[in-house]
Order: structure tokens, then C-alpha cells, then sequence
């Protein structure tokens, strides 16, 4: 058995574990403070998280949000108002009555920074059990570059809490720098399956690219390498969706070549058509966390061609796609091109894809373990409080 297959079974052995473990009372109050998108246009992945989180617990455990999104500002005028709307959130948050269990979503610099008072004052003054939640592409290189006031800063915070949530067995390593690791307990993201269908495979394979259009996402390398496969004659057919600053690389590709579609922003629904839709989901990040839009193609049915950062290794590999260097377009092209002429591989890849998600990252399940955690939180915060009374 490999290494891969070995963790994957630990895994599940251990939710398996996690889920016999009896849930807190249907009465539980729950508060989930993090970036829901309320305010904002767009919610991103960790409001889309919030947003399942909140449909899956509904009925389970009695739920409360506080949104702790800001707009970027664009103009200094604005700063001024995003700290105005960050100020009042905190004082709003000292006026609230004392839930059963604080879980705080959070990711690395700005984000921790505004989380930060909400974990103290839930933990320090209501003495409420806290779940810091964390999420984040670069959370890494905020812990490794932090300077000293900083990294005591991360260390107060994470000691606060009750438990520490982390995507995956690697990002539980870098958290145990400053968080205790007897207290951090991995719970992977998750989509739905049910809301994806897999198409049969089509005449021509079909490359999809979905994701934000900035440097980091590999937007650049993807257009690239579609451009040079399409050159080259490869018969495959591409549809990139999204925008940003550097959607003119998308643009220009899909002028030049009557094979590529260029779709702009799409809906939730669009999106979801879009991945049943595909055989090869392309992702070349070149840092992340665990990224919901893989498990998403995932839930698809297709294969996955990404790169090794964050948590990426711990749901794609040699069975359902392959992993290349991130920001190299020659690496890139020669796996796309092994992949989109070898459609027999292609789909075998995008069933596994599918299987894995089933398995292990269906929200149905992912959902018990939060309850588990919500559990076993309590528990503690009773025990604690016994024996101070004693």
C-alpha cells in the first residue's frame, strides 16, 4: 500500500471515529464569525464554506453568523470606511450574548488581524470554547516570516482557543509552530456530490479552467499552454471561465483559437454545468490551502491537473490527474497534452476523482465531524468548569 493510500485510509479510519462520537443537543448555540460575503460582492471560497457550513448544521445545532468581510479598498477615501466597518463589527461583537461554541474562520495577514479580537473576546472575557478555523493559501509564510510581536500575537491567539482546524495533515505541521498539536484536528473542505452529475465523455476532450484571473492562479501559464497545444494540433476543446486583472490572456487565446470559449464571470449553476461538463480541470496555483474549486471539479468527474502546494497532494496524484511545478508552462503543456490524448486515462482519472469525494470529502460527512468537534469542545469546557467548582 503507498504512502497515499495509507493516509487516505487513516483518515477515514479516524472519522469513522470522530463520527461515532455523539453530537452536541439540537439547542446548541453556535456563532460562526468569518468572511460569509454578506456585505460584499462575492463571497470567495471561505464564504462559500460558511454558507454550506451554515445549510448543512441547519437543524443540527442552532446557528448565528457574524460576517466579518470587508470591500479591498481601492481608494483612500475607503480605507477609512473599511476600518470604520471593521471597528463597528468589534463593538458590535462585545454587545452579543454569550453562545455555547465561537468558530472563527480565518487566513493569513489582514484576515487574522480582524479574527483576532473576536477570538479573545469570545475566549478571554465570555470564557466561551473557540474554534479557530484556518484557512488561507500563504498561511505558511505568515508564520515563518512573522516577526517577533507578530508571531507572540499568533501564539495568544492560537492559545485562546479550544481547537485548531486544519486542512490537512501537512498544514496541521505548520500550525503546530504556534498552535498546541494536541489541539489541532484535521477536517478537510467539502463539496456536495449530489449537486454534481458527471457527463459521459464527449467527442473531443474538454479542458476547463475556473478560478480567479490573477497571477497566482496560473492564468497566465494555462492560456500559454492551450495556446501552444492548440498550435500544435492537439484536438481537445477549452473553456475558461472567471475573471480578473488578467482576463486579457483569456480574451486574447479564445480570439485566436475557435476551440477555446472564454465565458467571463459565471453563476454557481454555470459553474457546477461547467465541471460535469469537463474532462481535465486545470488549477497550475502557485499557493493555496486546500482549494474547494479542485474538490469541486473533483465531485465533476475529472481529472485534475494542478501543482504540489498547500494541500493539493493530499486529494490529487497519479490515480486522478498529476502535479507539476508551479510556473512551469513546458511542464505544464507536456502533462496536458499526455492527458488530453490518452482519453481512455482521462476518464478513468475523472472517476477516481469522483470516488475520492464520495469517500472522503462529501459534506454529509464532513458535517459530523464539526458536530463531533462541537462536541468534544463542550465537553471539555464542562469539565473545565467542574473543576473550578470543586
Amino acid at each position: 500500500m503507498s504512502a497515499d493510500e495509507t493516509r487516505r485510509v487513516t483518515d477515514m479510519l479516524d472519522r469513522d471515529t470522530r463520527q461515532s462520537t455523539d453530537a452536541p443537543p439540537p439547542s446548541t448555540e453556535l456563532l460562526i464569525v468569518g468572511p460569509a460575503g454578506y456585505r460584499t460582492e462575492g463571497t470567495g471560497g471561505i464564504g462559500r464554506y460558511i454558507a454550506e457550513q451554515q445549510q448543512y448544521l441547519d437543524g443540527r445545532v442552532v446557528v448565528d453568523i457574524v460576517d466579518t468581510a470587508v470591500r479591498t479598498p481601492d481608494r483612500p477615501v475607503e480605507y477609512l470606511r473599511t476600518l470604520v466597518t471593521i471597528l463597528t463589527g468589534w463593538v458590535g461583537f462585545l454587545g452579543r450574548s454569550r453562545p455555547d461554541v465561537v468558530h472563527v474562520h480565518t487566513s493569513h495577514q489582514f484576515s487574522f488581524y480582524i479574527s483576532t479580537p473576536y477570538v479573545l473576546v469570545a475566549s478571554l472575557l465570555w470564557g466561551c470554547p473557540v474554534i479557530l478555523h484556518v484557512h488561507g493559501s500563504s498561511f505558511d509564510t505568515f508564520i515563518e516570516d512573522a516577526s517577533l510581536p507578530i508571531a507572540t500575537l499568533q501564539r495568544w491567539v492560537f492559545a485562546a482557543c479550544s481547537a485548531t482546524v486544519a486542512l490537512s495533515e501537512g498544514w496541521r505541521d505548520v500550525l503546530s509552530q504556534r498552535a498546541d498539536a494536541d489541539r489541532i484536528v484535521v477536517v478537510p473542505n467539502a463539496v456536495d456530490p449530489a449537486k454534481y452529475a458527471p457527463a459521459a465523455p464527449g467527442p473531443r476532450p474538454h479542458l476547463v479552467f475556473v478560478s480567479n484571473h490573477i497571477e497566482r492562479k496560473g492564468i497566465v501559464e494555462v492560456t500559454e499552454a492551450v495556446d501552444r497545444l492548440q498550435e500544435a494540433g492537439v484536438e481537445f476543446r477549452v473553456t475558461i471561465a472567471g475573471n480578473g486583472p488578467l482576463s486579457h490572456h483569456a480574451t486574447a487565446v479564445a480570439e485566436k483559437h475557435d476551440a477555446v470559449d472564454y465565458r467571463g464571470y459565471v453563476s454557481e449553476a454555470e459553474k457546477r454545468a461547467l465541471l460535469n461538463e469537463g474532462s481535465v480541470y486545470v488549477l497550475p496555483t502557485r499557493a493555496e490551502g486546500l482549494p474547494i474549486a479542485i474538490l469541486e471539479a473533483m465531485a465533476g468527474g475529472n481529472a485534475i491537473v494542478s501543482t504540489d502546494v498547500g494541500a493539493i497532494a493530499s486529494v490529487v496524484d497519479v490515480e486522478n490527474g498529476a502535479l507539476v511545478t508551479p510556473g512551469a508552462v513546458d511542464e505544464l503543456t507536456v502533462t496536458l497534452e499526455r492527458l488530453l490524448t490518452a482519453p481512455s486515462v482521462t476518464d478513468r482519472m475523472g472517476r477516481v476523482s469522483r470516488e475520492r469525494i464520495e469517500d472522503a470529502y462529501a459534506w454529509p460527512d464532513i458535517v459530523e465531524e464539526l458536530l463531533s468537534l462541537y462536541a468534544s469542545v463542550l465537553r471539555d469546557d464542562s469539565s473545565s468548569t467542574d473543576r473550578a467548582a470543586a
